[in-house]
């Protein structure tokens, strides 16, 4: 860790790949875990809700999220209170133009609506709140000294022959999950993953 931190290391471009790969997939798969778990909270631990538009366990803005943090803050991870506030900034920015542009702008469904949601503090019209805001901080933290170093280390240390083709075909499999559910489905009327959990019993959050 003390390496990770103090020292700036060369990557490849095959490595940045692999690592661009694992954090597409794993940020997606984490902020699915969270939905998924904060809404069964949400209700008051009565009812657990089906979240993303995806066969697969993972929801796209957190990995857009990630890649922020990334960008943003691996250069300053020597100052962990810097990689905390721009996380909370620039996800607080990401979150509040994502719902009002994609819902208040193009009239989408509405994914989420903090006026609805408990712990709400600092609510900016259903957009972003404090609460979300400072979660996501948090994860930055986590993002930054705990699963990015790992990446990097497991890059480092593994067959980079090996490594890269099975990462590419893991975030293939999720990007095409994602592209199928959030296009083909609609505009060639194709069975998606919300109409297949429903018909497994599964609910949707919806909110007006």
């Amino acid at each position: 860790m003390k390496e990770y931190i103090e020292k700036d290391q060369k990557f490849t471009i095959k490595e940045l790949i692999c690592i661009g790969c694992m954090v597409f997939v794993i940020s997606g798969i984490f902020g699915w875990v969270y939905e998924f778990f904060f809404y069964y909270m949400n209700s008051g631990f009565q009812k657990f809700y089906m979240r993303g538009g995806n066969y697969l366990p993972w929801i796209n803005i957190y990995m857009y999220g990630s890649f922020l943090i990334i960008f943003l803050t691996y250069k300053r991870r020597k100052k962990p209170l810097q990689v905390f506030l721009i996380s909370v900034v620039s996800t607080g920015i990401l979150e509040y133009l994502s719902g009002a542009i994609l819902y208040g702008m193009l009239g989408w469904t509405k994914c989420w609506d903090y006026n609805q949601e408990i712990l709400n503090f600092g609510n900016i019209g259903g957009y972003v709140c404090l609460r979300s805001v400072l979660v996501f901080g948090l994860c930055g933290l986590l993002l930054i000294y705990g699963i990015l170093p790992v990446l990097i280390k497991i890059v480092k240390k593994s067959t980079i022959k090996i490594l890269l083709p099975i990462t590419i075909c893991i975030a293939c499999i999720f990007a095409v999950d994602e592209v199928y559910n959030l296009i083909f489905d609609s505009y060639f009327s194709l069975p998606g993953a919300h109409e297949y959990y429903e018909s497994k019993g599964w609910e949707y959050l919806y909110f007006k």
